[in-house]
Order: structure tokens, then sequence, then C-alpha cells
């Protein structure tokens, strides 16, 4: 972890959003924050005090408001920080920002308050990526989440596998730089013992993780069929918007057409592609590339068939398949049997999970939109917190190395190999909280954040 003070040149954002509004505010924060807030202000600021008053340039009065001083180390920075809270025209705004920098600040990067609130021990790298995570909540569920994860109980639970992993190298490598102690850890069965302990933590963890990831994140889920099948009405009815153009027509759709809205306090990105089918139409044919594209990148496919047709539903999930050049008995496919309002019974037999619903009358819609859930596996109930990819590739890194630890001790293989592996597993939860970190992963970490932030 970086000491205060090391990066505490003065750095200002405008941190309210762009466009009008009853409050601005501009954040400042560094080394000499409050001289140069008092030099603009002409007013002596005491800590944590609101003081009203008026913002200067020149000798002119530019605005008034609200300023709040915060010294370090007591600030979300951890650094000297003041809050000048002024009228919200992004033109004063702008004014006092450029003020601020003509006296010796400059203007932030996006998430460098974020960043330097990490660096200085503020907060671990976990708990400012859930700062991200509420600022972009989408739903009451992810917001909720994404405390916790502020509030640190993500970290809490990868700080406590740390510590055991933490213990368990301490012998293991006492063993190595003692030998004459004559400590057999690989005949030690308390080891493999909290080897498997330790995994089953893990795999714990990894799991409520993928659904943190899912909630934060949220899934992509992508439309495919032949033409004429409903694709463009389903998206209309799952979006509660007319956002495709539904015509009897068949090859209305010829791009992708996204939509991105909330399910079960899931967000979901929906894509609508061009009807499958042979073709010699150039434009039709660019689409129906596309939608290969798209679905080797969805999370969930949902494969529209037409009730009302009399087919083999294994036979044309297939011959899709070969369209969308994905392969026959895709785990991702749920199949969606669309126009049921226009046969009275349909005997199903297929060896994929099967939906049946009606995007004209909305009969079987919820239901749906449940099997897209169960399909993506995320349940809302058993998100206690928000999590990022990263954070899901950092744990399955660290079970791997655990997996290989403990094959290590039943092989009989030598001691440092076992040792190495757990290093690894150890180094890969330090890198979920920042206390093992690289220079470039903070760098694209903080650089998504918003800027004020």
């Amino acid at each position: 972890m970086v000491s205060a003070g090391l990066h505490s040149d003065l750095i200002a954002a405008v941190a309210t959003p762009p466009g009008q509004g009853g409050i601005g505010i501009v954040r400042l924060s560094g080394d000499g924050a409050q001289s140069l807030a008092e030099k603009v202000t002409q007013a002596k600021l005491k800590p944590r005090t609101a003081v009203f008053t008026k913002f200067f340039h020149a000798g002119q009065v530019l605005d008034e408001g609200l300023v709040i001083l915060f010294q370090q180390p007591n600030s979300f920075t951890g650094e000297e920080v003041v809050e000048f809270q002024g009228h919200g025209s992004p033109v004063v705004l702008q004014q006092l920002l450029n003020t601020l920098c003509e006296q010796g600040a400059r203007l932030a990067r996006p998430g460098e308050f974020s960043e330097r609130a990490y660096l200085n021990g503020k907060m671990d790298l976990a708990q400012a990526e859930a700062i991200a995570d509420l600022i972009a909540s989408a739903s009451a569920t992810a917001a909720r989440a994404a405390m916790r994860s502020l509030q640190g109980e993500f970290s809490a639970r990868v700080n406590a596998l740390a510590a055991g992993l933490e213990k368990l190298r301490i012998f293991v490598e006492a063993a190595i730089d003692f030998p004459d102690e004559d400590v057999d850890i690989l005949a030690d069965h308390q080891v493999s013992t909290k080897i498997q302990q330790l995994r089953q933590q893990l795999a714990d963890l990894l799991g409520q993780t993928q659904q943190g990831r899912l909630l934060t994140e949220g899934a992509s889920v992508t439309l495919l069929g032949a033409p004429n099948t409903g694709k463009s009405s389903l998206l209309n009815v799952l979006a509660g918007e007319e956002a495709a153009i539904v015509t009897d027509l068949p090859g209305t759709t010829r791009d992708l057409l996204k939509v991105d809205l909330i399910i079960g306090g899931m967000p979901i990105r929906l894509v609508d592609t061009a009807g499958l089918r042979e073709t010699s139409e150039q434009v039709e044919q660019l689409g129906i590339e596309r939608a290969q594209k798209q679905a080797q990148l969805a999370e969930v496919i949902l494969v529209v068939v037409d009730a009302s047709q009399d087919q083999d539903i294994d036979k044309e999930v297939s011959r899709l398949c070969v369209l969308s050049e994905l392969r026959v008995g895709d785990k991702r496919i749920l199949v969606v049997v669309n126009k049921q309002d226009l046969v009275s019974h349909m005997d199903i037999n297929t060896t994929y999970a099967v939906c049946h619903v009606s995007a004209k009358t909305g009969d079987g819609m919820e239901i749906l939109r449940q099997r897209i859930q169960q399909h993506v596996g995320f349940v809302a109930q058993e998100t206690p917190f928000t999590a990022r990819a990263r954070h899901v590739d950092a744990l399955q890194v660290a079970s791997a190395a655990l997996q290989q630890a403990q094959y290590g001790l039943q092989n009989k293989h030598e001691t440092e190999i076992v040792a190495e592996e757990l290093r690894l597993a150890h180094n890969a939860l330090g890198e979920i909280v920042g206390t093992v970190s690289a220079d470039d992963l903070l760098g694209k970490i903080f650089s998504e954040f918003c800027i004020g932030k």
C-alpha cells in the first residue's frame, strides 16, 4: 500500500453530473487545498464546518455557496479536501474550476480521487471499485449489494481466505527452510485437510462472486431464429417498448438491435439479430454475419421457433445452429417456442431447455424472464455483494492453484512445488483487494470511473 501524501499535488474536478442543476459541486484535494480555498473564498475555513461565502476570481464574484474543509487524514482521499457547493450552472462551475487550476491545481483524471483514497489506505481496491458500481447501479438490488461491497463485506471474505492461506504458507515454507526439524509436510494430514477446507471456502465465495458479477455487469442475451418467428416482437415485449420494427415481411431486421433492461434486478443487454436463412441478398448476408458474431459473444442464446409451423424442434434448432455457426447442443441455448396463441396443442420432444410464449398476448413472458435468469445462473437473493469479472478470474486462479497444491501433496511431489502453488493462490487473492497489484491494473480500473470521483 502506498503511504499517504505520495500523490498529493492539488487536483480539482466538478463532482456533479453534467448539465444544469440546483447545486453543483467542485472538489479539490491535495497539499495546500485549504490555503487555495481560503484564497478563492476570502474566508477562514474550519474543519468539517460548512461556511457560506462568495467565490472570487480577480476581484470579481463568480458565485456564492457553501465550502467545507476536510483535513488530512480525515477525508475521502486521506488528503486535505475542500468541497465547493455552488449553483449548478455548467458555466459557473467551469469558471470556478478554471480559477482553481490557474492558482495551482490541475484537472483530476477520471477516478483519481478514488485512486488516491486507495493509495492512501482509506479503502482497499475492491471497495474502491464498489464506489463505481454504486454510482452505476441500475437497480435497487444492485445498489444495496454495491453498498455492502463498499462497506467491506466482500473484502472481509477475501481477507479471511488470504489469512488462512498465509498461515498455511508459513508452515509449509518453515518446513522447507528448516529441514533439520524433520517435518514432513507431504505426510502431514493437517495440511491436506486445511487445503481442502480452503478450497471449499473458495468455491463458496466464487459462487457468490459470480452472482455479484452478474449483478454488476449483467449478461448478454441474443435472439436467434428464422425470419418471421417473432424475435423482434419478443424484444419489444421484454423491453416494454416498441424498440424494433415489426412487420409480416420476412427479413425486416438487418442489423443488430440492442436494448438494455433489468430482469429480476439483473442488467440484461438483449440483442435482436437478422433472421437466419440462406440468402443471396448482400445486405441480409451482412446482417446474418453479424448475428453469427453476436451469438459467439452471448451468455444466453434465445433460439426462437414458430409454434404454428409443424416441425421437429431439435432439427430446426440444429439447422439454426449450423446457420449461426454454433455447436449443436450448445448449453447457452434456451429454445423459445413463440406464437403459442396460434395452436391449441403442441407436442414438444427436444433435448433443449424450452419455454412456451406468445409475444402477441404476453402469455408465458414472465416465465421466460425467470428462465433467462435461471439460464444465466443468477439468483438475486444469493447476491450479498457486487463483484467484477477480474474478481471471478482471480478466484478461479486461486482455486486452480490450491487444486494443484493438493495434487502435489497426494502425489508426493516436491515440497517447493506445493509452496509455490500456495503462493500463487495467495497472490491471486491479493490482486482482488489490492495488496498485490500492478500499476497498469490500477490505471485500467480507475480510468473507468467518472471524473470527480
